[in-house]
């Protein structure tokens, strides 16, 4: 497969601080690769010294098989983490200016900025100053800025920070629509259950340093199916030797000792007149995968 990015030995100081740590990694062509780790694990640094805003200490960046520079600005889309308008400029001429800064003519601009606007609901704010949007529409702003002009390459930091289930969906929409025509994402989050539901491969780093890194249900499947997922209206109860109890949303999940069978745990509840809504052994996910592993690189 064609690589889009080459990440190879590559490490960040801040004066004497390491914030990224001997990082390796590749991102192929057409794919949704998604860049985990807790705030301040180095997520941020490495893709701003993959585009030449921060310089890397040592290593090898490579974007389309060359450093970055500016002439590869018209091929990609950010979205960065700190997010930032010009709030007296008006929403549509925004669009449009960004667009023109990538390299499109102004006619082409004006069309995508138009089309993008009744996309995402924002149409009728068209000729509104950005500082009289909500901070969610100002949001979908930013995005578009990114994607306006359909790039080979989107890097996306939080892009769903702040966003209502609505806008989220919205978001994530566009997201497959694009990479649906081309598109590689690269999805920068610290929210696992995003990624599980949109992504192909993913790297998870702690303190800079990579602690996984592969395809999606590979990596769950390693961690082996050791958690049985409960809907119960009962109080379970405890039993060591069988497994740990944790509360995990609208579930109880049990986390199976070494050589508990899940037959026998079943029968343990019934035998203490649990009732029993659903009973599903499955492999972890990504969120607990990323709680166990963190751990063991603390």
């Amino acid at each position: 497969m064609k690589k889009v990015i080459e990440i190879e030995n590559f490490s960040k100081f801040f004066g004497n601080k390491k914030a990224v740590d001997n990082l390796s990694f590749e991102v192929f062509e057409g794919e949704i690769f998604a860049f985990l780790g807790s705030n301040g694990s180095g997520k941020t640094t490495t893709i701003r010294c993959l585009l030449n805003i921060y310089e890397q200490t040592k290593g090898m960046l490579k974007i389309f098989g060359q450093d970055y520079d500016q002439k590869l600005a018209t091929k990609i889309g950010y979205l960065p983490e700190e997010r930032g308008l010009y709030t007296t400029s008006r929403v549509l001429e925004t669009l449009v200016y960004f667009a023109s800064l990538k390299g499109m003519e102004e006619q082409t601009a004006l069309n995508k900025a138009e089309e993008y606007l009744k996309q995402v609901d924002l149409w009728e704010a068209r000729n509104l100053e950005i500082k009289k949007l909500s901070s969610g529409q100002q949001q979908k702003i930013q995005l578009g800025i990114a994607i306006i002009n359909d790039p080979k390459l989107l890097i996306l930091d939080e892009p769903t920070k702040g966003l209502d289930p609505v806008n989220r969906r919205i978001l994530m929409d566009r997201l497959f629509e694009l990479n649906k025509n081309g598109s590689t994402i690269i999805f920068i989050t610290h929210q696992m259950d995003e990624v599980e539901k949109i992504a192909d491969r993913l790297l998870m780093i702690k303190n800079g340093q990579m602690i996984l890194y592969g395809k999606v249900d590979e990596i769950r499947n390693k961690f082996g199916d050791n958690i049985i997922h409960i809907k119960t209206n009962s109080k379970i109860p405890q039993n060591k030797k069988l497994y740990e109890i944790k509360s995990h949303k609208n579930e109880t999940h049990l986390i199976l000792q070494k050589n508990a069978a899940s037959d026998e745990i079943l029968k343990y509840l019934v035998s203490k007149n649990v009732s029993l809504n659903s009973f599903s052994r499955q492999a972890p996910s990504l969120e607990e995968i990323f709680v166990t592993v963190s751990k063991t690189h603390e």
